[in-house]
C-alpha cells in the first residue's frame, strides 16, 4: 500500500507517517518545512500550488489531507488566508485525486464543525457552526468533497477530529497547558473546571487514520476519545502523575462543554483509542524526561 499525505510534518502527520512506516506502508508527502523528520519520499509544497497533481503518485491507495490552517486565532486574523488553504486547498488537493485515479480520500475535518452543547453530537447532527472561520472552512471542505464525490464516486471519508493532544514542544492544547503548569506553578486557575472535551491522543488519531485507509464510499465519522474529559480531571490526574499538591482556583465562568461520539468509528473502523487520560499524561511526561535528557 502506497499512501500520500498532505502536511506530513504536521503533529499529526509526524506520527502518521512514523505509525505507516512501522506497518509496512509506502509513504509521500508534502508540507512546508524544508526537510523531513523521517525518511520517506518528501516534497516543500503548498497545498494550493497546481504542480500538486504533477508530483502525486498516480493510482495511490489512499490521499490523506491533514494540511491546514488550524488555529482559531489565525484564521480570524486572515479570514482570506483561511478559506483560501482550507478550502480552496481541499478542492486543489480531491481534484488532484481525482485526475490521477486515487483509490481513497480521506479528509481531517474537526469537531469544530458542531456548536458548543451539552447534547452528544453524532454525524448525523445537522446543527453545525458557521461562528468559527476555522470550523465554516472545515464544511466548506466537507461539502465540497461530497460534491466531488456524486460526480467521481472516488472513496471518501470525512475524520472529524476530537481535540488533540500529545507530546509536542508548542501549540498546545488544554491537556499539555495545565499539565505543564501543575508541573511548574503552585497555582493554576481556569474559567471553569467542568469545562470539557472528548480530548484524543495523537496516536489514536492516527491509529483511526490508518483504520479508514480502504472505507468504500462516502463516510463522516467522528474520531474522539471515548469519555468527556474536564478541565479538572486534567488537573487532579496531572496532579497524581506527578505527586503535586497545588492550590486551583475556578474563576466561576460558564463551562463550555462540546462532547462527540465515536461509536460510529468503532463499530465501522473496529477501532478503539488505546489511550485513556492516565495513559495520554504519562505519555507526555515520559517524553518530556526524554528530551529534557
Amino acid at each position: 500500500m502506497k499512501i500520500f499525505i498532505t502536511g506530513s510534518e504536521s503533529f499529526v502527520g509526524k506520527e502518521l507517517v512514523s505509525q505507516c512506516l512501522k506497518n509496512g506502508i509506502e509513504v509521500a508527502g508534502i508540507d512546508l518545512i524544508d526537510l523531513p523528520s523521517q525518511k520517506y519520499e518528501y516534497k516543500k509544497m503548498d497545498v494550493r500550488s497546481q504542480e500538486i497533481s504533477d508530483i502525486m503518485p498516480v493510482n495511490t491507495d489512499a490521499i490523506i489531507h491533514l494540511a491546514a490552517v488550524s488555529r482559531e486565532s489565525d484564521c480570524k486574523k486572515d479570514l482570506k488566508n483561511c478559506f483560501d488553504v482550507n478550502a480552496g486547498g481541499t478542492i486543489n488537493i480531491i481534484d488532484a485525486a481525482i485526475k490521477n485515479k486515487a483509490h481513497n480520500f480521506i479528509f481531517a475535518s474537526s469537531e469544530w464543525v458542531y456548536g458548543e452543547s451539552e447534547a452528544v453530537k453524532k454525524e448525523t447532527d445537522q446543527t453545525l457552526n458557521t461562528s468559527s472561520p476555522y470550523a465554516l472552512s472545515k464544511i466548506i471542505g466537507e461539502c465540497a468533497l461530497r460534491q466531488r464525490y456524486e460526480e467521481s464516486k472516488m472513496n471518501v471519508v470525512v475524520l472529524r477530529f476530537g481535540i488533540i493532544y500529545g507530546p509536542r514542544k508548542n501549540n498546545w492544547a488544554a491537556v499539555e497547558s495545565l499539565f505543564n503548569s501543575v508541573a511548574t506553578k503552585d497555582t493554576v486557575e481556569v474559567g471553569s473546571l467542568k469545562t470539557g472535551r472528548n480530548f484524543i491522543h495523537v496516536s489514536d488519531i492516527a491509529s483511526g487514520i490508518i483504520a479508514s485507509l480502504r472505507l468504500p464510499g462516502f463516510n463522516i465519522i467522528n474520531l474522539a476519545g471515548s469519555q468527556l474529559i474536564t478541565l479538572g480531571d486534567i488537573l487532579d490526574e496531572s496532579c497524581k502523575i506527578l505527586g503535586r499538591h497545588l492550590k486551583i482556583i475556578d474563576q466561576g465562568k460558564p463551562s463550555v462543554v462540546r462532547s462527540i461520539s465515536n461509536q460510529k468509528a468503532k463499530e465501522i473502523l473496529n477501532w478503539e483509542p488505546a489511550y485513556d487520560l492516565e495513559k495520554g499524561l504519562k505519555n507526555i511526561k515520559s517524553a518530556t524526561l526524554t528530551n529534557a535528557s
